[in-house]
């Protein structure tokens, strides 16, 4: 997976933006830091529904519990989201994943109200394939 920042340093980041247009740009910077699926991965199975865009999550388990997960996306934009979902549920356990709403994180972010619908929506879709794939874990 790539290297993203953690919760600390997004918040850091984000603060030094002084307009969406800089948010939005830097959303699309963590989106680029995602390494592309292969095609093997682009599967059915991995694909989220509920996003307007194509989107699709793996996760993954290690031996210690810990989850990583790698994506993709065909919107640039939607990637970044995604990598910035990543920053916030990788290295937790399935239920650690399970009881952290990242959702007022990206209210923090002031990312939520710039949203459009459709692309609010998809977040959602994101965040709930996540957890419903934690839950099956446990």
């Amino acid at each position: 997976m790539a290297n993203l920042p953690d919760k600390q340093k997004l918040v850091r980041n984000f603060s030094r933006c002084p307009n969406w247009e800089e948010k939005y740009l830097y959303v699309i910077e963590l989106g680029a830091q995602l390494a592309p699926l292969s095609a093997e991965d682009r599967q059915e199975q991995y694909l989220i529904s509920g996003c307007q865009s194509q989107v699709w999550i793996l996760m993954h388990g290690s031996d210690n519990g810990q989850l990583t997960f790698s994506g993709d996306s065909d919107a640039a934009i939607v990637k970044g989201l995604l990598a910035i979902v990543f920053s916030l549920y990788s290295g937790l356990t399935a239920a650690e994943v399970m009881a952290l709403d990242v959702r007022p994180f990206f209210a923090e972010l002031e990312l939520s109200q710039h949203l459009t619908p459709s692309r609010s929506q998809g977040l959602e879709a994101m965040i709930r394939a996540i957890r419903a794939k934690a839950a099956a874990m446990v």
